[in-house]
């Protein structure tokens, strides 16, 4: 037996756990037709079968046709669930991983126009913020119907094989009813007393129970402190969980701290990257010094040191990490074997949430394989035959290949022009708040030392310099540069600088600054903080109707705390012209796209963040060298097959990825490594 505090068993009711380490419910929006089918099972199983000992599957389950998922939620209201419910269930069983589903009604926190078109419902009269729709107040009928919905769909759960159900009870229907700033009812389940705020979720554990019985474990994610005037505040959340430690209907609390009605409180619920870490740790240690009751958590748990105090110093019972089983699914097995140096690291950058938020499915922003278990892989395999590599870049993309290649078997060289690696990555790593995105390149580096790869830097490659080493495969990952050219102007801005020269520091801030941000990401943003922090005034303006709509919510939260303290102005729908010298000021032409108004205004310095372009010069002279003349074939690539396109007499295979061929992001740039060379 190990003496980890992390690898100890516990036992919960009658179900004895591994170890301490659970995923926490989240919702990756992987159903299909609102069932969680087999790439659902996928996702969760690979977790499983490296040592996960609770997968707490959805975020959350809907109980009730008038609750219709925010994000292609798992559809618990419907029978047909039942059987995908027992195949994720075997998948995780099979793997020696218990496993439940939260399971919840959304109240006002979703919207009417989908699904069934049915009203929300609530015990507030107010719209939530994030979710926009103005809800009904729930009369006695409603209230009634969804006690039995939330009985139905614990009895399916159970009929699929789960080992228990927990309420989501932070944000959603049954926190609106016990939270004083979200009941405007009257009468028995009105805002008059904690008491009756709490009728409703009493009546729903008493429906549960009188269905599944008391040996079925139930559970509850709630709010133990809203922080927010008016709201339950710490004394009343430890009086909520000594009701719920002492009604006999409830097994475990999974403790959390805050609100999420708009994005802004979310981001303090779920913290990403520059926050502090575990911020809310101590607080669920109260609550289970105070209750006795088994106590999980989860809350920006990044790494195995703080997962370690969290139950060594008896906090938690079971310790959630869920981002950071999206970064790496292996960190159980990995811990077991001696090898947490090895783990990949989460790095805060929460894209997997905000992907979400943005009706888009769960990805980890440097783990391609995440969400793609079948047929992407955790595990790089080696190769039937050892081959040379050369690798011409060491961003992120760069430095997937050069490891891919390496766990596969080959002779890796990497040429690089910089003194160091990481690209546009290291660029954003000069934000002290983004500094942890600086762990995708470290953790690379890593691999790539541990398996020889060569590297050159400060070396500018020619094509005699890769053709010298006799390459069989040549990877072009040499990133972009800023493009600072406008469409509308056709030429290149001489006048303007790129967001990069400020982010870097080659160029000085000035005093009166517009960023014209035509690529929406956040290197726009970037620069407007360092033009703020440096005492300047700052305009963002971007001929979208909403600025920075690549930076989706969560991370949008962090810029906006720090430009509006800094009172910068933001601009939408005005589109940059051109620029022209007006005395010792640049004058900008702004127009829109809505009319043909046109407008001038002075500044004393203008950013472009427009993206960039391909520095693909080395590629297209590589080109009439290569057998494959740069093409690659989609369809083997999407399935998983080798590149076998010849079009040339050539020595050598070229492809090119990441923003060498057009520009994206990050996980682009990763992906593409990786689905192309774990078949060379």
């Amino acid at each position: 037996m190990s003496n980890d505090p992390l690898l100890q068993p516990y036992r919960l009711k009658h179900l004895t756990l591994r170890n301490r380490i659970m995923t926490t419910s989240h919702e990756p929006a992987y159903p299909e037709d609102g069932m969680p089918k087999e790439r659902y099972a996928a996702y969760h199983a690979e977790r499983a079968k490296a040592g996960v000992a609770l997968a707490m599957t959805a975020g959350s389950a809907a109980v009730s046709r008038d609750s219709p998922p925010a994000f292609n939620n798992v559809l618990a209201y419907k029978d047909e669930v039942v059987p995908w419910i027992r195949k994720l269930t075997d998948a995780c069983h099979d793997n020696g991983c218990a496993v439940m589903i939260q399971l919840t009604h959304l109240g006002r926190r979703t919207g009417w126009a989908k699904g069934d078109w049915l009203p929300s419902i609530s015990s507030s009269k107010h719209r939530e913020p994030a979710h926009r729709s103005f809800p009904k107040l729930a009369e006695d009928w409603d209230i009634e119907r969804i006690v039995t919905d939330f009985a139905d769909a614990t009895e399916r759960m159970k009929a699929g094989g789960m080992d228990g159900v927990e309420l989501q009870v932070y944000g959603h229907l049954l926190d609106q009813f016990w939270s004083p700033l979200t009941n405007d009812l009257d009468g028995p389940y009105g805002g008059q007393s904690l008491e009756t705020r709490m009728a409703l979720l009493m009546d729903v554990l008493r429906a549960i129970r009188a269905r599944v019985g008391d040996d079925f474990i139930v559970g509850l994610r709630y709010t133990a402190d809203e922080v927010a005037a008016g709201g339950i505040t710490p004394e009343e959340g430890i009086e909520i969980s000594k009701k719920l430690a002492g009604c006999g209907m409830v097994d475990f609390l999974n403790v959390i701290r805050g609100r999420i009605h708009t994005d802004p409180a979310m981001t303090d619920v779920i913290p990403v990257q520059g926050m502090k870490s575990a911020p809310h740790l101590d607080f669920a240690g109260a609550v289970r010094a105070a209750t006795g009751m088994p106590t999980f958590h989860a809350a920006r748990i990044p790494d195995v040191a703080t997962a370690r105090h969290a139950v060594a110093a008896g906090l938690l019972d079971m310790v959630g990490m869920t981002r950071a089983h999206m970064a790496d699914p292996h960190i159980v097995q990995k811990i077991r074997e001696g090898r947490e140096e090895d783990i990949r690291p989460c790095v805060g950058a929460t894209y997997c949430l905000d992907r979400i938020y943005q009706a888009g499915e769960a990805l980890c922003i440097h783990n391609p394989a995440t969400g793609r278990e079948l047929s992407l892989p955790h595990v790089v395999t080696p190769a039937a035959e050892r081959r040379r590599v050369v690798v011409v870049g060491a961003g992120p993309g760069g430095l997937e290949a050069a490891r891919v290649a390496a766990e596969r078997g080959h002779d890796v060289t990497v040429f690089e022009a910089q003194p160091e690696p990481g690209g546009q990555v290291r660029l954003t790593a000069q934000n002290p708040r983004r500094r942890e995105m600086i762990g995708i390149i470290d953790w690379r580096m890593a691999q790539c030392a541990a398996r020889d790869v060569v590297f050159r830097f400060n070396t500018w490659a020619e094509a005699e310099d890769v053709t010298a080493l006799n390459p069989d495969v040549v990877i072009v990952a040499t990133g972009g540069l800023p493009n600072t050219e406008l469409f509308e102007s056709g030429r290149e801005q001489e006048l303007v600088v790129s967001s990069w020269d400020l982010i870097a520091g080659d160029v000085a801030p000035g005093r009166d600054v517009l960023i014209y941000d035509e690529a929406g990401d956040h290197p726009g943003l970037m620069a407007a903080e360092v033009v703020a922090q440096a005492g300047g005034a700052v305009e963002v303006m971007t001929p979208d109707r909403t600025f920075a709509p690549e930076i989706m919510g969560m991370n949008l939260v962090p810029y906006m705390r720090s430009l509006q303290e800094k009172d910068a102005r933001f601009t939408v729908a005005r589109r940059l012209l051109d620029v022209t010298r007006a005395g010792n000021r640049l004058r900008a032409r702004i127009g829109t796209d809505y009319s043909d108004h046109v407008s001038e205004r002075d500044y004393d310095q203008v950013v472009v963040n427009y993206g960039t372009m391909p520095l693909a010069d080395l590629y297209f002279e590589l080109r009439p060298l290569s057998s494959n003349g740069g093409a690659v074939d989609h369809e083997a690539l999407i399935a998983g097959r080798p590149q076998a396109v010849v079009r040339n007499p050539g020595r050598f295979q070229l492809f090119r990825i990441g923003d060498a061929v057009s520009a994206r992001n990050t996980h682009a740039a990763i992906h593409d490594a990786l689905r192309l060379v774990k078949e060379v």
